[in-house]
């Protein structure tokens, strides 16, 4: 049996690795346990996705001696089955290209459209998306197909923003411009044609048709999306309100965006929920545990906290009712959120912190940036704003003098210059730090971040990390050992790794899962 092909036909193929590297075959396949999936790295709903592919594949009794022709068909017939689900969908549209057919050779206007083709099939793959269907000028793009993506009409919009500046810079004899449009609804993708060589995938529902209203709605060089695209995507960017607009085809009016680009949002958790969530339920035991910690850490004891759990299960929530308890109290906040879109970009939490805690604004110019950098950072030596200047890409010359230092200890003395600001901040009074969604970050700030805990031992500091529960790679804080149960856990278990083997002592212990369904780990270290 291809074990490959079948995960890819259940849209699972980021997982052919761990089946192939654990000897998965198809005679161990219907015995894997949902424990066995979990170590796997599969996430709970793809769990549930691949149990009940393998329930449909009949009993493991008859599956171990199952053809693989007879299993391919039947990956094939599950493949080819229409399903309803929700859908982001993206239609771009070349300006001008009637104007181009009538001015340029069809062979030149064939490179044209083949180079516009090409970058708009590479910049949607980047943020997964999935070319349905070129149309001449007009590509149809599918966010969240064939693999589901909770994320799949925020990566629609990066993609488009993406994919104007992309056009705009191909190397083209006239420049190009496209407008696009996005929507997001329920459809039904199934094979409409299934025959012979015009086999194509369709989508029925009135999404695409949305998609390619709101693309006639844009202005060249923009991107338009739909009502439930922006309620999807929260205030992660910058939008102009177009207002009610009548649709050819649509009984009622629709409310279209135009999206300017990335917002500065401080948090993700807040562009998404609002800055004023629902009220936290059953989690009483688990905020006094954090604010216990917080009155050992205010006092001079060092402590780090982290949260581990499942995308959706409350850890940030948890970290807004803590900053919520204590706003009254005297302390210095800092916040730093990791992103899926930065994870190459070294130190990003970082400068995106400094960026808000100087007040960087868009418009500034870079004297002014500057100088806003200066005064946050008073008192320091004039070595340390240059390093920390050209950390935000600043220019200093003129003001400071030339830094000749080799790039590893140019690294060394930007982390010393943060380390030392930390430092200056905890002489002040209590600070209560939180780092959110560490399995996005990237490796020079983990390193400083290890750096860090290394010097909180005698420091007014409480540290929170939030992190996904499958997040297998060497955790924060390497030195930390103990650990508090938060309350519903059942038992301490010894931390392993991956692989089975036991981790050194010195790891923080894994709590078993409050549920199945619900499953979050609380891990308290003192440094003291």
């Amino acid at each position: 049996m291809d074990i490959a092909a079948w995960l890819r036909g259940l849209g699972l193929q980021q997982y052919e690795q761990a089946f192939r590297e654990n000897a998965i075959d198809a005679e161990v396949l219907p015995d894997l346990t949902d424990a066995d999936l979990e170590k796997l790295g599969m996430l709970l709903g793809h769990r549930k996705r691949f149990r009940k592919a393998i329930m449909g594949l009949g009993p493991s009794s008859s599956h171990t001696h199952a053809s693989t022709d007879d299993i391919a068909a039947q990956s094939r017939t599950r493949e080819l089955s229409a399903e309803r689900r929700q859908l982001t969908v993206m239609f771009v549209d070349l300006v001008g290209s009637t104007a181009l057919a009538t001015r340029l050779d069809p062979e030149d206007l064939r490179e044209i459209i083949g180079a516009y083709h090409r970058c708009v099939a590479d910049t949607v793959a980047h943020f997964g998306g999935f070319v349905a269907k070129y149309m001449g000028d007009g590509v149809l793009v599918y966010f969240g197909y064939p693999q589901a993506h909770e994320n799949a009409a925020e990566q629609a919009v990066r993609a488009g923003l993406a994919l104007v500046n992309a056009v705009r810079r191909l190397p083209e004899p006239e420049p190009l411009r496209i407008r696009i449009g996005i929507g997001t609804g329920q459809v039904v993708v199934g094979d409409l044609i299934t025959a012979g060589e015009g086999q194509e995938r369709g989508v029925v529902g009135e999404t695409p048709n949305l998609a390619a209203r709101l693309q006639a709605l844009a202005e060249p060089g923009t991107v338009v999306i739909g009502p439930q695209t922006r309620q999807l995507v929260g205030d992660l960017f910058e939008y102009r309100d177009l207002g009610a607009v009548e649709v050819k085809g649509f009984p009622e009016p629709i409310h279209p965006y135009q999206v300017f680009r990335e917002s500065a949002v401080e948090s993700r958790f807040e562009a998404l929920h609002g800055t004023t969530p629902t009220p936290l339920v059953g989690r009483e035991e688990e905020v006094d545990l954090l604010q216990r910690h917080w009155y050992h850490a205010r006092s001079g004891e060092g402590r780090v906290v982290l949260l581990s759990g499942e995308p959706g299960i409350g850890k940030s929530r948890l970290t807004v009712t803590l900053q919520e308890r204590i706003q009254d109290e005297l302390h210095t906040r800092l916040r730093y959120f990791c992103s899926p879109h930065h994870q190459d970009s070294a130190l990003h939490p970082t400068i995106a912190q400094l960026e808000r805690a100087a007040g960087l604004e868009r418009d500034d110019p870079p004297e002014r940036k500057l100088d806003k950098l200066a005064a946050l950072l008073a008192p320091t030596s004039p070595e340390d704003v240059a390093l920390l200047a050209e950390l935000l890409s600043l220019p200093t010359e003129g003001r400071f003098p030339p830094l000749q230092l080799t790039p590893q200890r140019k690294k060394e003395k930007t982390f010393e210059a943060l380390l030392g600001q930390f430092e200056y901040l905890t002489r002040q009074g209590p600070v209560l730090m939180l780092y959110e969604d560490v399995h996005w970050i990237d490796p020079s700030s983990r390193e400083l971040l290890d750096l860090l805990i290394e010097r909180m031992s005698r420091l007014p500091v409480l540290l929170v990390v939030t992190f996904a529960w499958n997040f297998k790679r060497h955790g924060p804080g390497r030195h930390m050992s103990g650990c508090l149960p938060s309350a519903g856990s059942t038992a301490v278990k010894a931390p392993r790794w991956s692989n089975g083997s036991p981790a050194p002592e010195s790891c923080p212990a894994m709590l078993s899962p409050r549920s199945l369904n619900a499953r979050m780990g609380c891990h308290c270290s003192s440094r003291s």
